[in-house]
């Protein structure tokens, strides 16, 4: 099926069986792709650092600094859990997400995760203007972005699926993309008949 049949489609014409997560680095596109697809899916779209901020009244950045990584992730397992346990949609999590075992573990048995493969420099590009990033608050944030990118590569590999970001797809043609990456999998997302 190519891309094109499955965005005109929209709404209704599929049925999601399970979650959908959006694995991979900060800047990858997983909440503008999230969104996207969930409104062609007609699901909910949801955002794991957004639930973990609504939880603790703070931004991501602020529970860093008051409570530290451990404590962070520690709340971003939980929310996520919470969140395969509820009717399928398309789930975002933040880029470190994936990178803890249990958190693959829970993916992988009620979920599928996908991962937006997107190359350093388009990374870059998206991020280097922008100061929510905790991780990137260094003295040279691009150097960091490039040892984050090479640690968590080989652990983003073993999502479920993968979607190659080209630099020049617009984020309708990204989903488009990813949507023809999961009409492989009927299981996943199936065309009703």
């Amino acid at each position: 099926m190519n891309d094109q049949k499955i965005s005109d489609a929209g709404a209704g014409r599929f049925i999601l069986h399970r979650t959908v997560v959006l694995v991979g680095m900060m800047g990858s596109g997983k909440t503008a792709i999230g969104r996207t697809m969930a409104e062609q899916l007609g699901v909910a779209y949801v955002d794991s650092d957004a639930e973990i901020e609504r939880a603790a009244n703070a931004s991501i950045s602020e529970i860093f600094e008051r409570s530290g990584e451990a404590f962070f992730r520690d709340r971003e397992t939980e929310v996520i859990n919470r969140l395969l346990q509820s009717e399928p949609c398309i789930l975002s999590t933040g880029g470190g997400a994936y990178l803890a075992a249990r958190n693959r573990a829970a993916i992988s048995e009620h979920g599928i995760a996908v991962w937006l493969d997107a190359e350093l420099d388009l990374l870059w590009e998206r991020v280097r203007h922008k100061d929510t990033r905790p991780l990137l608050r260094t003295s040279d944030p691009r150097a960091t972005l490039a040892r984050i990118f090479e640690e968590r590569g080989p652990i983003y590999a073993q999502a479920d699926l993968r979607a190659i970001a080209d630099p020049a797809f617009t984020i309708e043609e990204m989903t488009d993309h990813v949507l023809a990456v999961l009409a492989d999998r009927p299981d996943i997302l199936e065309a009703k008949t």
